[in-house]
């Protein structure tokens, strides 16, 4: 081929790249703006703040904050969402995690399909099928045949050997053992796997869960992220993001959207976090469920989306290389798809959410565009209106946080927000095409047309 051909397709290539990577016009980011502060303001379903943060062929293209990170009270005044805000941000903390978990399996301290026993140094079974052992791959793909219902969270005097062997004088009634599943079969979504994660990578390298995380992740890549918030700066409390509902906080739980705004968590005007009581006691590896793996991480959408950028880029934030190229594959590649009756449940709720987990790899959700309709409501992991948005990564809610963390490897767009309260009871505000509510379907719809979709920035 002559050489002004191939200058010509180079060229092309370039010019394609650039316009794909081209950011937002003024006009295009005024009126995707105007999208969500109306559904931000929208009565009803009133949030109190959102940050959200759109990437479009490997760059970022928009990010923007609307609302408050903090409400005025009768001692302090409203304090506005900015891109510093970080947010306690639930089940995203999962995959987060998973990036810490991956590291030491990319370093050998760690093995995907080792009996966890040989790390926690006691003998792990459910006593339901005690010739399965469970693995660091079950953990993260919620199929160890653990439940919550005996509990994910205890005390830093507890040693999680006395809950989870029989006998054993937290293990009770056994609740937190499947009696029908065994593990590696079935699929249901489990906090409890993730303290079990962070205690079997305590236990394998020595070192306290949010410090190995910090060690791993966090500092390599620059982040004020954080598990533990009693050793956050006072600066960094300052950045963390009050959840809020209209809502009880305790007790009935009753939802009042005429009513005042229930803080919900991370309250910090109130009284600053402190670490919790026999702390100093605490003997590594034996309960890192304290720091909340499964859904205590504070992180702005910012930094979420550095995360994201760097898995997009083979596992590089700028010049250091935070996990190998294949340990990205590894994490991101698919581990099971729902086979109704076989390996879970998505005709009811049985840990898939009704229909909105449907595909899995390593701790991390693979959403696969599904979308249907049963006993007259939406449900499937459908993110935008008439599909065409595939990807991986992480919901996240609890406390009126709702939160979304998505990306597409292969094209490198993505999503991310992450709103700091809700206003009524999402349930009764169903989604039109996906198990979600309603006001979630609608910001990531408006993110994906104004931001990613064929056309957006051109």
């Amino acid at each position: 081929m002559k050489l002004k051909a191939l200058l010509t397709m180079a060229s092309v290539a370039i010019l394609a790249q650039s316009a794909a990577a081209a950011p937002l016009s003024p006009p295009q980011t005024a009126a995707l703006s105007r999208q969500l502060q109306a559904i931000v303001d929208d009565p009803a379903m009133p949030l109190p703040g959102l940050s959200v943060v759109a990437i479009r062929a490997g760059e970022i293209v928009y990010s923007r904050q609307f609302g408050l990170k903090r409400l005025a009270t009768a001692t302090a005044p409203a304090r506005p969402m900015d891109a510093d805000t970080m947010f306690r941000i639930a089940s995203i903390s999962k995959f987060v995690a998973t990036l810490g978990a991956m590291k030491l399996v990319e370093q050998g301290v760690l093995t995907l399909d080792a009996d966890v026993s040989d790390y926690l140094g006691y003998k792990l079974r459910n006593p339901h099928f005690p010739d399965q052992p469970i693995t660091l791959r079950m953990l993260l793909t919620h199929t160890s045949s653990l439940r919550d219902e005996g509990g994910f969270r205890w005390a830093p005097d507890v040693h999680l050997k006395d809950v989870l062997q029989p006998g054993g004088p937290l293990h009770g009634s056994g609740a937190m053992w499947s009696k029908d599943h065994a593990p590696g079969r079935w699929f249901e979504y489990v906090n409890f796997n993730y303290g079990l994660v962070a205690t079997v990578m305590e236990a394998a390298a020595r070192e306290r869960f949010d410090r190995l995380m910090r060690r791993l992740v966090c500092d390599p890549m620059g982040l004020k992220a954080g598990f533990y918030l009693a050793d956050f700066a006072p600066a960094r409390i300052d950045d963390v993001a009050t959840l809020y509902r209209k809502r009880e906080k305790d007790g009935a739980e009753r939802w009042d959207p005429q009513g005042p705004w229930i803080a919900q968590s991370d309250d910090f005007h109130i009284q600053p976090p402190v670490a919790p009581a026999g702390m100093e006691r605490y003997m590594v590896g034996t309960n890192g469920t304290l720091f909340g793996p499964q859904g205590s991480l504070r992180i702005s959408t910012g930094e979420l989306a550095q995360i994201m950028l760097m898995l997009m880029n083979e596992g590089r934030h700028g010049s250091t290389q935070i996990l190998r190229p294949e340990t990205v594959r590894t994490m991101l590649a698919r581990q099971w798809t729902i086979q109704e009756g076989v390996n879970g449940s998505a005709s009811g709720d049985g840990g898939t959410f009704h229909g909105l987990y449907g595909a899995w790899g390593l701790g991390t959700q693979h959403f696969v565009d599904a979308s249907g309709v049963k006993d007259g409501r939406a449900r499937g992991d459908r993110l935008v209106e008439g599909g065409g948005f595939t990807g991986v990564g992480h919901l996240g809610w609890a406390w009126g946080l709702n939160a979304l963390f998505v990306f597409d490897p292969r094209t490198k767009n993505g999503m991310i927000y992450a709103a700091s309260g809700v206003g009524a009871d999402p349930d009764t505000q169903p989604g039109r095409f996906s198990s979600e509510s309603r006001f979630q379907e609608r910001i990531t719809d408006a993110l994906y047309r104004g931001a990613i979709a064929p056309g957006a920035g051109k």
